[in-house]
């Protein structure tokens, strides 16, 4: 699985952006999907998750302001995220769960895509 993800940008503090994602590829079913961000030197923090199902999980920075939105369809998914802070600015990286079939059994495998950088300016 291929995952593309674009919208990120600079924006102010209090300002808006909404990303997506796109899975393309080989795959018999996409389970769940997330984002994640990671500034320089930290370790990738996950944001947020959404389930095949719409079922969606936050933490706690990203309740009040972000929402996770997913088209089982197009097989996307988008983060809306709202009254962006400073302490936002990092890479944000989408990622999915998918199950495969190698020798004609399920496997169950992660993507990650490539990030794309988000920076609110204060």
């Amino acid at each position: 699985v291929q995952l593309q993800a674009s919208g990120g940008g600079l924006v102010q503090a209090g300002g808006s952006l909404r990303l997506s994602c796109e899975a393309s590829g080989r795959f018999d079913r996409l389970d769940d999907m997330g984002w994640y961000r990671q500034t320089p030197g930290k370790q990738r923090d996950l944001v947020a998750t959404i389930s095949r199902y719409g079922g969606a999980n936050y933490v706690t920075f990203a309740m009040a302001r972000f929402i996770i939105s997913r088209d089982t369809v197009k097989n996307t998914i988008s983060l809306q995220m709202y009254n962006l802070e400073p302490e936002d600015t990092a890479v944000y990286f989408c990622t999915a769960d998918y199950t495969t079939l190698k020798n004609g059994r399920p496997v169950s495998l992660t993507s990650w895509g490539q990030g794309t950088q988000v920076t609110v300016s204060s």
